[in-house]
């Protein structure tokens, strides 16, 4: 690790000792929750990796240094403080200036890696935005997993961007997609898309498996874990959809276009669920750190 970067103790000990590490990004709670729900969602994140025996690395840029592994003064920051979205174009710039930022999907896959934390939880996976092929607006989460050996349990892509797309630039990427426990890609706040998987697994132990694989046969590229939210949880299929309509007709009414349009969609949908697609966000994001730390263990094991 280059001596600009900072990785906590626990983190250093536990990959030292061959224990179960899991990278939690800090834009899901900078930029992704209100507060102080936010705060809220953040100790409760690390404390279900520590309760399972994981030690968690929320990171983020603090004051120009990227940090794999927050004290509890940093997550405090990155839950209270106004923060820059950091992607990995961003980071070299902040460590220039000294500011700080919180790390998108790309930015935390690509400093966990660093450190050699192989195991990583978010909610969503950025991907192929809708019209991307005037605006080119695709997420910097494809191109960088396709260059870092990180594992990303994820509960597939927002039902805003463009699946189809999205999984076609995966697999031209070469970044395996697996369902874990389902044949059919998740669409973030439903369990399901349109779209069926070529993979699938069981358990952590066959994702821990395919990640030892794909070391062994030299590949760079990271692996997306698409993991379907509990039925119970998911948001309702008739409101999520009758939302999502209003949502595009209300983007189309005020005439918001290219890279605009994404955030104006998820503000949008926010106010008009009452605040119930954020609830939904909060549970595919504790079950995708459950998952997560599952991994982690059958990782830390087959490595033991």
């Amino acid at each position: 690790m280059p001596n600009s970067f900072h990785v906590a103790d626990t983190v250093v000990a536990a990959l030292a000792e061959n224990r179960p590490v899991v990278a939690l990004e800090s834009t899901i709670i900078s930029h992704g929750l209100p507060r102080p729900r936010n705060y809220q969602a953040a100790l409760e994140f690390e404390s279900m990796l520590l309760d399972a025996g994981v030690t968690p690395a929320t990171i983020a840029v603090l004051d120009g240094v990227p940090q794999i592994g927050l004290t509890a003064e940093g997550v405090r920051r990155i839950a209270e403080d106004d923060m820059a979205k950091a992607s990995v174009r961003d980071l070299p710039i902040l460590a220039a200036r000294g500011g700080s930022g919180a790390t998108t999907v790309a930015a935390t896959a690509h400093l966990a890696a660093l450190a050699g934390i192989r195991v990583f939880a978010t909610g969503g996976l950025g991907g192929v935005h809708r019209g991307a092929s005037e605006t080119f607006d695709e997420s910097a989460d494809l191109s960088t997993l396709a260059v870092t050996p990180i594992t990303v349990v994820s509960a597939g892509v927002k039902s805003v961007l463009d699946i189809a797309a999205t999984l076609e630039r995966l697999e031209s990427l070469s970044v395996p997609v697996i369902g874990y426990g389902t044949s059919v890609f998740p669409s973030f706040w439903l369990r399901e898309s349109v779209h069926t998987l070529d993979w699938s697994v069981g358990s952590a132990a066959e994702v821990a498996a395919i990640m030892k694989a794909q070391d062994a046969l030299g590949h760079g590229q990271g692996i997306v874990v698409a993991n379907p939210i509990p039925l119970q949880q998911q948001w309702d299929p008739a409101e999520h959809d009758r939302v999502l309509s209003e949502a595009f007709e209300a983007a189309a009414a005020a005439g918001v276009r290219g890279k605009a349009v994404t955030p104006f969609l998820l503000g949008f949908i926010v106010q008009a669920s009452g605040g119930r697609s954020l609830e939904v966000n909060l549970d595919l994001a504790r079950n995708n750190v459950r998952v997560a730390a599952d991994i982690a263990k059958e990782w830390s094991k087959l490595n033991g």
